[in-house]
């Protein structure tokens, strides 16, 4: 690998870096916060790809100006979820939790077949390429990392420096005591998922012009979520940010010199070992959300 190809790989993994954070910060929140195993993570992604998907086609809309509509619309679906569905078990035992929201897989995938069918869907954007000499930066791509970031740093801005932010750490570190102190716990978990929902609206919305999406791919956007925050450490939003740019420079650079495929594979294989050797992450007993 000459210097220009390891270059323009370092721009590709960072690129691809600031996608993942923004796919994995939300289910980060919300696992932070409500203590549960969201599978339908990548699922809620795939709803707000096909929301961005729906405003373009049928309204003419430019899919980045879509992104207030569909991050109120997904806010409003993670309400919903989590009064009816995740509210009521989360005293359960964890293998309810579990089946629950493996159950909300199969509901939101079959909900899709419905309204969208098996076909792959897309939408098309000018944006344009920056090439710098013999280097080029895919204008989406950038848009998708500049937007990613933008909304991580605003995420920790609000966590670090609101009142609301400051509640939701609080009922994070120990509900019970966020009780005492005059916090509406229900509230907070209910703000937070529907929060974590509006992340992945604006993550399908970003997503989107760069990826087809049908009713199977929110799969592969929940399994590298979950990499990813379990790399960087449950709970740990600077570990999420890390991990992702982990993942994004492990998939840029085995992808340029094996293939993608194979970069999956050795990123799910570094996730394991690095579970073996620091089974809470990397940042899982440093900085908590």
């Amino acid at each position: 690998m000459d210097i220009q190809t390891f270059i323009q790989v370092c721009i590709n993994a960072l690129l691809l870096g600031g996608m993942y954070a923004v796919i994995s910060v939300g289910l980060n929140l919300i696992f932070g916060v409500l203590k549960i195993i969201n599978f339908a993570h990548g699922e809620l992604i795939m709803l707000g790809m096909y929301s961005a998907y729906w405003l373009v086609t049928l309204y003419n809309l430019n899919p980045y100006i879509s992104i207030p509509i569909v991050a109120v619309l997904m806010f409003l679906v993670g309400v919903v979820i989590e009064r009816v569905l995740i509210k009521p078990i989360l005293k359960a035992p964890e293998v309810n939790q579990l089946l629950t929201t493996a159950a909300l897989i199969l509901v939101l995938q079959n909900l899709a077949l419905i309204l969208w069918r098996a076909d792959y869907r897309g939408v098309s954007v000018y944006v344009p390429t920056i090439i710098l000499g013999t280097l080029y930066i895919p204008g989406t791509r950038l848009v998708a990392f500049v937007g990613g970031l933008t909304t991580s740093l605003t995420l920790y801005y609000v966590l670090m420096k609101t009142d609301v932010g400051r509640r939701i750490r609080a009922v994070a570190q120990d509900p019970e005591i966020a009780s005492v102190l005059g916090i509406n716990v229900s509230v907070i978990q209910t703000l937070t998922f529907g929060l974590g929902a509006l992340l992945t609206g604006i993550a399908g919305t970003l997503l989107i012009p760069i990826y087809m999406v049908n009713p199977m791919v929110g799969g592969t956007f929940g399994l590298i979520a979950w990499i990813i925050i379990v790399l960087g450490g449950l709970g740990s939003f600077v570990g999420a940010l890390i991990g992702s740019f982990i993942i994004g420079f492990i998939e840029a650079f085995v992808g340029a010199l094996i293939s993608l495929e194979i970069a999956r594979v050795v990123a799910f294989m570094i996730f394991i070992a690095i579970l073996f050797i620091k089974p809470t992450g990397l940042f899982g007993e440093k900085v908590r959300v």
